[in-house]
């Protein structure tokens, strides 16, 4: 089965810009997307086999998650259940037979890490949730998580050790959830390649590979012998990060 993700930084603007074409091209198993940027309804996408479900965020033109599947769920959950962090659109949950499957879009704790006290609190959250859902079932965990983990995953690590998704905290947070039974499955099957998933718009960092690995699949050890492939698709644009994608046997 085929998995792939991908921060869109707005799915009208993606549309216009060779989405289309990529999904189509993959025909993947399920297709996660963030930052959708609107409403259900303000686009026309409806590809032809796929169910679709959409978690907006109350706040018109910000953040958002869906996903598109050719299988349909046993049941769709949408948050976490938690009401300080369900305004945002920011974690869907499709339940099937053998897992479970999480969307996330993980909130920034943006410039000068105004809002690392939440962005803490919401991995402590979420952390709790992914483990409650791999107490019945396996998990399959991806999404833009806002934080590079190691210094391979970055351009530039040591002129960002307190820049928001590489702060000490941030970093602690995500080797937490590694440690009680997840498996990070790029790094897992590739250890020491680099290569990044976002690059900022500004200084033509993408033209030159000034980037960071901040978006992730993430599984629950016990079913890493089922995985094939992890994948990063630099060579697709369409925003200011790039599709990723798993293979896996379930």
């Amino acid at each position: 089965m085929q998995f792939i993700s991908w921060n869109v930084n707005g799915f009208r603007s993606c549309l216009e810009k060779g989405f289309t074409e990529f999904f189509e091209q993959m025909q993947a198993d399920f297709f996660c997307i963030q930052e959708t940027k609107m409403q259900e309804g303000q686009a026309s996408f409806t590809p032809e086999g796929y169910y679709q479900y959409w978690y907006s965020a109350q706040k018109k033109g910000y953040s958002g998650t869906a996903v598109f599947t050719k299988h349909q769920p046993l049941n769709v959950f949408y948050g976490l259940g938690i009401p300080l962090h369900d305004t945002e659109g920011r974690a869907i949950t499709l339940e099937y037979d053998q897992f479970y499957l999480l969307c996330v879009y993980t909130p920034n704790a943006q410039r000068e890490l105004a809002r690392l006290d939440y962005r803490m609190q919401w991995e402590d959250d979420l952390r709790s949730y992914i483990k409650s859902l791999d107490q019945k079932k396996p998990v399959i965990y991806c999404g833009d998580l806002n934080v590079a983990h190691q210094e391979i995953d970055l351009k530039n690590p040591k002129t960002n050790r307190f820049s928001a998704g590489f702060s000490d905290e941030e970093r602690a947070k995500f080797s937490q959830l590694l440690s009680e039974g997840y498996t990070d499955t790029f790094r897992y099957l590739y250890p020491d390649t680099v290569k990044y998933s976002w690059w900022s718009y500004m200084y033509h960092a993408r033209e030159k590979n000034v980037g960071w690995r901040i978006d992730y699949f993430v599984i629950s050890d016990r079913i890493k012998d089922k995985l094939k492939d992890s994948r990063i698709f630099t060579d697709v644009f369409g925003s200011d990060h790039c599709p990723i994608s798993i293979e896996i046997n379930l």
